[in-house]
């Protein structure tokens, strides 16, 4: 919107809404954890300039591991304007095992002591951890809206990843950056489960499942014998939702409306300029 003023033209900011999640993490191998959910930011009323084009930058998911001795990648951060929200961390690999910090932390491998990836305050939660190496354990990344589960050592079930959180901004509820769950031994031990974009654990016969795209989940942790690797990490996600329309993008984004307002929905890079 332009107002006149002494002869010269000023640019009103415009107020949005917005929802920035960054890439997810990506799992370990062997008996390892779920990779942490992406980093997960939202907000309205956030007074943005007209006039100039805004940045956005979608972060890719981690690589889950191909290596027992090496944990996840972490995953990319993503940045709307002044926002930037943290990749998640990486699955717990090797020894020590520890899950890697991020968004959301990484869940923590087999071994005794390991412990969960820490995650960024306001944007995500901790990596689940183990208290004991029973050769069965592996806990499940941490997510946007709760911590990834311990490893459950002597049971049935390993660590399953943190839930995330739901956001309405496009008009429907969808549930974002679900932490991976843990890998495990052979049936009748279970992997870890996983929700919102997070990939479940794998076991010798199931393969992790990698973090869904654009949700910024993370990946599962892989089976008890390497057979195979870390589920990926799914990329984020930048969302936009203006009662203005934009005079211009770049980086193809989806645009909807609801509400009255214009939906932006960056699955990759681009800018926007209002």
């Amino acid at each position: 919107m332009q107002a006149k003023a002494a002869g010269t033209w000023t640019f009103a900011p415009v107020l949005v809404e917005y929802l920035v999640i960054a890439g997810g993490g990506g799992g370990g191998k062997d008996r390892a954890g779920g990779g942490g959910g992406g980093g997960y930011l939202t907000a309205s009323n956030f007074s943005v300039a007209s006039g100039s084009a805004i940045t956005v930058t979608v972060g890719a998911g981690g690589a889950g591991s191909t290596s027992g001795a090496v944990q996840g990648t972490n995953g990319v951060d993503s940045v709307f304007s002044s926002i930037t929200t943290t990749g998640g961390g990486g699955g717990g690999s090797g020894t020590p095992g520890d899950g890697l910090a991020g968004g959301s932390g990484g869940g923590a491998r087999n071994n005794s002591g390991a412990t969960g990836g820490t995650g960024v305050s306001g944007q995500g939660f901790a990596g689940g951890s183990n208290t004991t190496n029973d050769g069965n354990t592996a806990a499940g990344g941490g997510g946007a809206g709760g911590v990834g589960q311990n490893g459950n050592p002597q049971t049935t079930n390993r660590g399953n990843g943190g839930v995330g959180l739901s956001s309405s901004i496009t008009g429907t509820s969808v549930g974002r950056g679900g932490g991976g769950g843990g890998g495990s031994n052979p049936s009748p031990l279970n992997p870890g489960t996983a929700t919102d974009g997070g990939g479940g654990g794998g076991r010798q016969d199931i393969q992790p499942g990698n973090g869904t795209a654009n949700t910024g989940g993370g990946g599962g942790g892989s089976d008890g014998n390497g057979v195979y690797n870390g589920g990926n990490g799914g990329a984020g996600v930048v969302i936009i939702s203006s009662p203005v329309a934009a005079a211009s993008t770049t980086g193809s984004p989806t645009v909807t409306t609801s509400g009255g307002n214009t939906i932006y929905q960056f699955n990759s890079s681009g800018s926007i300029t209002f």
